[in-house]
C-alpha cells in the first residue's frame, strides 16, 4: 500500500477536513439497520427479541427536527422574533404535524408493529407514527448529517404548506 506524500510546509490541506466516515456494517451509525430500527416500534422488539426498537432514535430525531425547522424559519424570515418563530416551530414539530408528514411520506405502510399494536390500530396512532418519522430523520442524520436532513425538513415545510390534515 503506497502512502501519499504529505503538502509542503506552509501549503497545507487543499480541502477542510471531514468527520471520519463510518464503515456501513457500523451497528454504532449509518448502518443499513438504522432504517429497519427507525420503523420497528416497541411492541415489536418485545415480540421479537432482539430487535431494536426505534424509542432512542426518535428521541435524537426529535433535536435534529427542532434544530433544522428552527434553522429553515430563520433563513425564511430572519427579522421574525423568538415569539413567532417558536410557535412556528411548535406547530411544525408537534406530534399531529409530523403524524400528517408520516402519513403523506408512507411511514405507516412501512412500520414493524407488535401483533396487539398492529390490531388496536397503531398505524393510525399519531404518537406512533410521529415517533417513525423522528426515528426516521435520526436514522439520516446518522448516515449523513445535517445535509441529508435539510431536503426532507424544507419539501415538508415548503412555502406555507401545511401538512394534510391540519
Amino acid at each position: 500500500m503506497r502512502r501519499r506524500a504529505a503538502p509542503p510546509r506552509g501549503q497545507g490541506r487543499s480541502r477542510p477536513r471531514r468527520w471520519p466516515r463510518f464503515r456501513r456494517g457500523s451497528a454504532s451509525r449509518g448502518s443499513p439497520s438504522s432504517c429497519s430500527k427507525a420503523l420497528t416500534h416497541p411492541s415489536y422488539a418485545h415480540e421479537h427479541p432482539p430487535a431494536e426498537h426505534n424509542e432512542t432514535l426518535a428521541f435524537l430525531g426529535d433535536a435534529v427536527l427542532g434544530l433544522v425547522v428552527a434553522d429553515l424559519l430563520v433563513q425564511r424570515d430572519p427579522g421574525a422574533g423568538p415569539g413567532p418563530l417558536t410557535v412556528q416551530r411548535a406547530e411544525i414539530v408537534s406530534t399531529r404535524g409530523l403524524a400528517a408528514w408520516a402519513r403523506e411520506l408512507g411511514v405507516d405502510a412501512c412500520l414493524r408493529l407488535g401483533r396487539g399494536e398492529a390490531q388496536h390500530g397503531g398505524r393510525d396512532k399519531e404518537s406512533v407514527l410521529a415517533s417513525a418519522l423522528e426515528a426516521v430523520v435520526a436514522a439520516l442524520y446518522l448516515t449523513g448529517g445535517l445535509a441529508a436532513v435539510l431536503p426532507l425538513a424544507g419539501r415538508l415545510m415548503r412555502a406555507g404548506e401545511a401538512p394534510p390534515g391540519l
